[in-house]
Parts: structure tokens; C-alpha cells; sequence
């Protein structure tokens, strides 16, 4: 998956063989486009940097700054696929969801350090394999506000490689 900055290109290598039903849905989204324009709404400086809610994160059409964060997709939420095998560390793309382990939809993170609390407890969909750099450069969100990003960056334009 390759996700278009401000800054340039960030390529994720996407893990089928840790999370198939979670990368399948990812995949379905980046070809409907999806995923184009929305909003990194939840940036954490040393934690991670959120995206991906497609109902109401889209910066061209129908951004809600007020209920970013909220929103997934028309698919059905998923089951978890935890791994006990990996570990959320620096550049590992994670799915986000609510307390329930089974609600993730679309929205996903990207780690900017380790963090041991989440490992087996969420779901591991790809890792960073360039352009870490850019995704350091992220606007970060308000600490105080849980991350909450104002006039937050995007994700430009998100594709799959393989479908040129």
C-alpha cells in the first residue's frame, strides 16, 4: 500500500499471514478510493498517528471535525486477527477500534515508537518499509485533547503497488 504526503511517498508492506479478513478490507477501501483525502485525526508525538475514518474524515467532501475519529466504512466491522508473534514497535500499521476487540473497520494507525501495551490486543495489518521519515513529519495532535489534531494533514491519494 502506498500512501501519497505532503511530503512524498510512504510504502507499507501489508501482512495477509498475520490479519487476512483486516488486509482484505483495507485492500477493498484503497481501490474504491476510500482513503483518499482523509485526515491523520489523532496524532500522538512518540505514540502513533491515526487515519482512516472514512465517514467523516474525508477533507475534500463531508469532513466533521467533531465526530473524526467516530466513523468507518459501509463494510461490517471485523473480528480481531491478534498476533501473538509481532509487536506494535516503530512503523507497525495497526487497526484501530472501539473497546470491542471484534470493531475494527477502517480507521488504522501508525507507530511512531514501541509500545508494549498494544501487542496482542490489537490487530497487525502491514509494516512501514519507507518513508518512516515522512510520517515523523505528521502534524502532531493536542496531548491534552488525547491527539486531537487541528487542521490536520491527510492522506493525499492511497493506492495498492501491485495494481499499477
Amino acid at each position: 500500500m502506498i500512501i501519497t504526503l505532503k511530503d512524498g511517498d510512504v510504502t507499507i508492506a501489508l501482512r495477509p499471514d498475520l490479519a487476512p479478513k483486516n488486509v482484505a478490507q483495507i485492500k477493498k477501501l484503497v481501490r474504491q478510493g476510500a482513503y483518499d483525502n482523509v485526515a491523520f485525526h489523532r496524532v500522538i508525538d512518540g505514540f502513533m498517528a491515526q487515519t482512516g475514518d472514512v465517514k467523516f474524515g474525508n477533507m475534500k467532501k463531508g469532513f466533521r471535525p467533531e465526530a473524526v475519529g467516530t466513523g468507518g466504512s459501509d463494510q461490517p466491522d471485523l473480528p480481531a486477527e491478534f498476533s501473538q508473534t509481532e509487536q506494535y514497535k516503530r512503523g507497525v500499521v495497526g487497526m484501530a477500534r472501539s473497546d470491542d476487540p471484534n470493531s475494527a473497520n477502517s480507521q488504522f494507525f501508525i507507530m511512531f515508537a514501541p509500545a508494549p501495551p498494544l501487542d496482542g490486543k490489537y490487530t497487525i495489518v502491514g509494516n512501514v518499509v519507507s518513508g518512516m521519515n515522512l510520517v515523523d513529519h505528521i502534524k502532531k495532535g493536542d496531548e491534552a485533547d488525547n491527539g486531537t489534531v487541528t487542521d490536520p494533514d491527510r492522506m493525499i491519494k492511497v493506492r495498492i503497488a501491485a495494481d499499477k
